[in-house]
């Protein structure tokens, strides 16, 4: 009955000369420049995924070689931009041009690299002072965003520039291995500093006091990273995959007609 009442609503439409069914019909038997470009999206689309995860990254970079270079207006303000993006700690930072690759703060105890401090004579307590701080001549300058977030976006790219190659192969990160993988070092890693920092500000605190390593942020963020976009990325494809066979169905159909 449901079969026959469709039949029944299309030819009525069709003896009436429905104008809106008439244009739906036809939109269904050709190719609108929509469809090309989602079409032509969906085989390209991580193209496009790594070129603004590779711009994001590198234009934080090309904070501090622009301030080195002299072009300290286009930094101040790419520093600026990212600032409402991260913290910019500058001790939490990788720095370039200078006497060394980073400047941790003493309490980290990564006793090869002079602490931040030392090397700025700032208060490693003074956070405003160590947003500000984009560097100097002598110790170089930092980079736009902090060492954990480099790892993250890092991440993202490089496995997205495997992922580019061989998308077909990788099957999704389960949600188990996303939290072992990902979620898991990072939150050990950061939430064990935060925790143990706030309660190092009470009188019965029991907990000892940790500052994580330049190379620890920077290796859980990674991980985080690439989990993110294991776990992601291949669920995108799917759904771009369904949008090819689609097309291509739409399209073989139209070829047929066209016969």
């Amino acid at each position: 009955m449901t079969l026959g009442a469709a039949r029944d609503r299309a030819e009525h439409l069709e003896s009436v000369e429905d104008d809106t069914y008439r244009q739906r019909k036809e939109r269904g038997h050709k190719i609108s420049l929509v469809d090309r470009f989602f079409y032509w999206f969906s085989k390209h689309y991580m193209i496009f995924f790594n070129l603004f995860v590779f711009l994001y990254v590198g234009l934080a970079f090309m904070a501090p070689v622009m301030q080195h270079a002299g072009l300290t207006a286009p930094a101040r303000v790419t520093y600026a931009v990212y600032s409402k993006l991260c913290h910019q700690l500058a001790y939490r930072s990788w720095f370039l041009y200078g006497e060394q690759i980073a400047y941790p703060r003493e309490t980290a105890g990564v006793t090869a690299l002079t602490p931040y401090g030392e090397a700025t004579g700032l208060d490693p307590d003074d956070l405003q002072a160590a947003r500000e701080f984009i560097g100097n001549p002598q110790l170089g300058y930092k980079v736009a965003f902090c060492q954990r977030d480099v790892g993250i976006y890092s991440g993202l790219l490089l496995f997205g520039l495997v992922f580019a190659v061989f998308r077909h192969k990788i099957k999704p990160l389960s949600f188990w291995g996303l939290l072992l993988l990902g979620l898991a070092p990072i939150a050990l890693d950061g939430v064990s500093q935060l925790v143990s920092q706030l309660f190092a500000q009470l009188p019965w605190n029991f907990i000892p006091y940790r500052e994580s390593t330049p190379f620890l942020r920077t290796l859980t963020g990674l991980m985080f990273g690439a989990s993110i976009a294991w776990f992601g990325y291949p669920v995108i494809e799917e759904g771009m995959v369904d949008t090819r066979k689609i097309m291509a169905v739409k399209l073989a159909a139209l070829r047929k007609e066209g016969q």
